[in-house]
């Protein structure tokens, strides 16, 4: 058992994906690894990037939220198992969707998020657990990423209710 999820007291599936894929705490809420860096370097307007990067990420009932963030890279979801996993995403608009992951009717097996899209994610129903692989074009780097504030709450009062309980704590 990995440390970290000896100190979560996880058990059952959720623990076992920890150990089994080597997942560390993630920033955002839940666990992840990285699993692939592309060796082919983009120039991007705000320096080179990896092609691609691509990472398994998990949510738990103990770590059921994503916390609110942006990425300027595209970024291509893939649900592995568990589930539902809803995404709330907010796109420079102001316009706020919701779009579940899982195997039950109505729900998608794979999500696309443009660039420059807010989102979060969060386990619903009796869901347990979800992992899900991304995939990052141009890949992922932290000078890219930045985490959803109050001041969204601001810019965006008509979807305050929602996204409150998305941000990180403070």
């Amino acid at each position: 058992m990995s440390g970290d999820a000896a100190v979560a007291g996880l058990t059952g599936p959720a623990n076992e994906l920890i150990t089994r894929l080597g997942l560390e705490r993630h920033p955002e809420g839940g666990w992840f690894r990285r699993i692939h860096t592309a060796e082919q370097v983009v120039d991007t307007g705000h320096g080179p990037r990896a092609r691609v990067t691509s990472i398994h990420y998990l949510l738990t009932a103990d770590e059921p939220i994503g916390r609110l963030h942006r990425n300027r890279s595209d970024i291509l979801h893939y649900l592995q198992g568990g589930g539902p996993v809803e995404y709330t995403l907010l796109d420079a608009h102001g316009v706020l969707r919701r779009e579940t992951l899982g195997f039950g009717p109505g729900q998608s097996l794979f999500l696309f998020v443009p660039g420059g899209v807010w989102k979060a994610s969060r386990l619903i129903g009796d869901a347990r657990h979800a992992l899900v692989s991304e995939a990052v074009v141009p890949g992922f780097d932290f000078a890219d990423h930045a985490f959803g504030a109050s001041d969204l709450l601001v810019t965006y009062p008509q979807h305050a209710d929602a996204l409150r309980p998305l941000l990180r704590p403070d």
